[in-house]
């Protein structure tokens, strides 16, 4: 899209009173970076995948390879970029590590995106 097919004022007149409240209400820099980087997590699809079997069930790293059909290395990777970004949390039981959804805070995002969608 050129910038010729966005739409403009005809004339330039600011709305001091809206934009002084956008301005006040506006989160800090590290916090709008913070979020950013939030939402660049749910830009990959196996994450999003794996999320998807945490809603279902806590489950081990050989159960989420098996329901999606992925390598366990390759599920591992993803898991330690989700855990980093506090989106699932994990628990040992013997030898296996059991993975889950780390509040239901990730369940109401994936909501509201799929939500969005399919307006």
């Amino acid at each position: 899209m050129a910038i010729t097919d966005v739409e403009c004022c005809e004339e330039q007149h600011v709305h001091t009173d809206i934009t002084d409240k956008a301005k006040k209400d506006m989160p800090g820099e590290d916090e709008l970076y913070d979020l950013a980087e939030l939402f660049k997590i749910f830009g990959d699809s196996t994450r999003i995948k794996i999320l998807f079997a945490l809603f279902e069930e806590e489950m081990c790293v050989c159960d989420i390879a098996d329901t999606l059909n992925m390598t366990q290395s390759a599920i591992s990777h993803q898991l330690r970029i989700l855990k980093q970004s506090k989106l699932v949390g994990n628990r040992r039981e013997g030898k296996s590590v059991i993975y889950f959804l780390a509040d239901d805070h990730v369940r109401t995002i994936i909501d509201q995106g799929l939500n969005h969608i399919e307006e």
